[in-house]
């Protein structure tokens, strides 16, 4: 590989990076939030509203549903409103957090619904208000789940940014398509392929751990 060639991927590298983790953070802002309400709203919950969980639920799955890559070039024009630009690295963050947020609140949400009833009822038994449920047992009790649900996103969440290459999002996935596809450069295509398996398995290796560290029942 020629020493033009090395530094483009360590570029797309850090552009990939950057776009993971970005979108990453913002998925996890945005999501946990929505699963909350999900689970709060929910029949039975310390906040029952059927109207509210069922219209979010809705909105939710309208957005799950669409594929990213038809997602990623409808979502344009707010892409184009909110960083001034459709392509490159900060551009591709937009759809990214955006089809992530809901697919990690489903994730989440499975997570908090697993919590005991039995702590939930035991803290309002002491007078415990909804906003101290979710802060003193709800999260912290599935926190293990949240967290190995945000390492899945992430995980996604690389594949996708490597599938934004296709429109000029940079990264991992402009590179293998401009220079290992249409360039024939077979180097380049399996660098590209080893880096992502690097990437998934340090990601996966890192959530692991400290899923383990979080999980006292372990």
């Amino acid at each position: 590989m020629s020493p033009v060639l090395f530094n483009l991927l360590l570029q797309s590298i850090w552009e990939t990076v950057v776009m993971t983790l970005a979108s990453g953070v913002i998925s996890f802002v945005a999501g946990l939030p929505l699963a909350l309400i999900l689970v709060a709203t929910d029949r039975g919950g310390i906040a029952e509203n059927m109207i509210v969980n069922r219209a979010l639920g809705w909105v939710i799955n309208g957005f799950r549903s669409v594929p990213f890559i038809i997602l990623l070039v409808a979502l344009i024009p707010i892409t184009r409103l909110l960083v001034g630009t459709s392509l490159g690295t900060a551009a591709a963050i937009v759809p990214l957090a955006i089809a992530a947020a809901p697919y990690y609140a489903r994730v989440a949400e499975v997570s908090l619904r697993e919590v005991d009833p039995g702590l939930i009822e035991a803290a309002r038994a002491m007078g415990g208000n909804r906003w101290t449920i979710v802060r003193e047992v709800l999260v912290p009790e599935a926190m293990p789940g949240i967290v190995a649900g945000f390492t899945v996103t992430l995980v996604t969440l690389v594949g996708a940014s490597a599938m934004a290459g296709a429109i000029g999002a940079g990264g991992l996935g402009d590179l293998a398509i401009r220079y290992g596809y249409q360039r024939f450069e077979t180097g380049i295509m399996i660098a590209v392929v080893a880096v992502l398996i690097i990437l998934v398995s340090g990601i996966q290796w890192l959530g692991d751990r400290l899923v383990a560290r979080l999980d006292h029942r372990a």
